[in-house]
């Protein structure tokens, strides 16, 4: 058998990740790609990830290293690695909020933080953005409690809530709300088969927890409604897309070109959004258009999600309380303390965020001042990655 590493094999949220502690890595951390790669099995011509512990998409090829804060407001560092599952790279250019929700009872189990019985609250050092997530979850017997009733869309089963709270998400990859300093801005639609320009695509370029671009489905001839296997069946719309993805990641300063922006997968992401409707979900589970505010399809390093990156969510509620974003032109609008309700591929996702104007003009009028959500993480096992 080949090198091991210990590590643990966790599910937080939808997603699922390898948690490595720092200390047990390589301290030449150009290292880390490869151990990342091979332990994924990546990258793997035939999609599947066979090899090692992925799953041949991108919310189940992930990895994440925890390790002593370097914050000072913070009780532990976490370091967030998508891996690609058919090419040689790892991305670290945003954090994965499913997985956030694994963090804070992974560092409570495993001695890293200390906290007495009851209502816990683990501050997260989220390296890739540099902010800090607040995690209260359940403690007894001086380890997180992962039975419960709570239920999140897209996991079968329950489990005890974590509640996580992205404080100060703003600017987290680009340093601004707004990178372009506009709540709606118009880029190209691509080329027709007869050889003529599309007409231009709205989109509004938001950065909070994760940088994200939102398109209006009805510009792509969508409703929002649409299933991730339809979407992924439709090549030419996944090409549009994806076009779209690189010209805004240079739009919003992540990328200097669009070649740039086509090695840099994991942010932005992009998600269509259209006008509440009825719609069913991949359980078969009817939602009606009373039940929620908006409705959101995600895609991510290429591929449509089946629910709902937790970042991408949070994103999503803190563009509708902008006024003339895309998101919030559509949206159905309650109560400014009320969750918006997305409407995802899973089930309906309700997120907190709140926003209020400033006279800071560097974030185009608004200052998100935190976002909220809950998860559920159950640990599947530990003991060690082998390396082929």
């Amino acid at each position: 058998m080949g090198q091991k590493i210990r590590a643990a094999f966790i599910r937080g949220g939808t997603s699922k990740a390898l948690v490595f502690h720092c200390t047990d890595l390589p301290d030449d951390r150009t290292s880390w790609d490869d151990i990342f790669l091979q332990a994924m099995g990546s990258p793997d011509p035939y999609g599947r990830q066979l090899n090692g512990m992925g799953g041949g998409i991108s919310s189940l090829s992930k990895v994440c290293v925890v390790g002593p804060p370097t914050h000072p407001e913070a009780d532990v560092d976490y370091l967030f690695a998508q891996v690609q599952v058919d090419r040689a790279s790892v991305d670290y250019g945003g954090n994965c909020g499913n997985m956030s929700a694994a963090i804070g009872p992974f560092a409570v189990d495993e001695g890293l933080v200390a906290v007495p019985d009851g209502a816990a609250r683990v501050r997260i050092h989220n390296v890739n953005t540099g902010k800090i997530i607040a995690a209260t979850f359940e403690v007894q017997g001086g380890r997180s409690v992962e039975k419960g009733d709570y239920v999140i869309k897209g996991v079968a089963g329950t489990g005890a809530p974590v509640r996580l709270d992205f404080l100060d998400p703003g600017g987290a990859v680009t340093g601004t709300l707004l990178p372009t300093g506009a709540v709606m801005d118009k880029i190209e639609g691509g080329i027709a088969d007869g050889g003529e320009p599309k007409p231009a695509l709205r989109v509004s370029m938001v950065d909070a927890a994760n940088p994200c671009a939102f398109f209006l489905a009805e510009d792509f001839g969508l409703t929002g409604a649409e299933l991730p296997e339809a979407l992924e069946a439709d090549l030419g719309l996944l090409l549009r897309l994806e076009d779209a993805r690189r010209q805004a990641s240079v739009a919003m300063g992540i990328t200097g070109s669009v070649e740039d922006a086509g090695e840099n997968r994991l942010v932005p992401f992009i998600a269509l959004v259209g006008r509440p409707a009825p719609y069913l979900t991949l359980s078969g589970e009817r939602v009606e258009a009373d039940d929620v505010d908006i409705l959101v399809r995600f895609l991510s390093s290429g591929r449509p999600h089946r629910a709902v990156p937790v970042t991408g969510g949070l994103c999503t509620a803190i563009a509708a309380r902008m006024v003339g974003t895309t998101v919030h032109s559509i949206a159905r609008h309650g109560e400014a303390d009320q969750p918006v309700r997305l409407g995802t591929p899973s089930g309906v996702l309700d997120a907190n965020a709140s926003v209020n104007p400033t006279a800071d003009s560097a974030n185009s009028g608004y200052v998100a001042e935190y976002a909220s959500t809950y998860r559920t993480t159950r640990r599947l096992f530990d003991g060690y990655a082998y390396l082929p």
